[in-house]
């Protein structure tokens, strides 16, 4: 078993910045594609950004693109979403999550993932 625990979200203004964390224990000896996931009420969870393990990979959802990061640290076994010029819409949960697979791959689909992080709110004010 893999746990997952995110951390860093909270209130912002729009145009803001705000760095998600999300910290892996238990199992982690194998190789994990990471990924972070956001949901707002009544709607599916959505795909936001992928690394692979290797951290060589990743890709990013069309709406985020040029304004959010991801990286990690396979030492610390944390993965980072560094979420820049925030805006309104970015508002929702975010959940980081881990999927086994090849240390190359990135991984997009939600249904794809083993372990899910508890989320962390991220809301941004207009």
């Amino acid at each position: 078993q893999v746990q997952l625990v995110e951390s860093g979200g909270g209130l912002v203004q729009a145009g803001g910045s705000l760095r998600l964390s999300c910290a892996a224990s238990g199992r982690t000896g194998s190789s994990y594609a990471r990924g972070w996931f956001r949901q707002t009420p009544g709607k599916e969870r959505e795909f936001v950004a992928a690394i692979s393990w290797s951290g060589g990979r990743t890709s990013y959802a069309d709406s985020v693109k040029g304004r959010f990061t991801i990286s990690s640290d396979n030492a610390k076994k944390t993965v980072y979403l560094q979420m820049n010029t925030l805006k309104p819409e970015d508002t929702a949960v975010y959940y980081c999550a881990a999927a086994r697979t090849v240390d190359w791959r990135v991984v997009t689909t939600s249904s794809e993932y083993d372990y899910w992080g508890q989320g962390t709110q991220v809301t941004i004010s207009s």
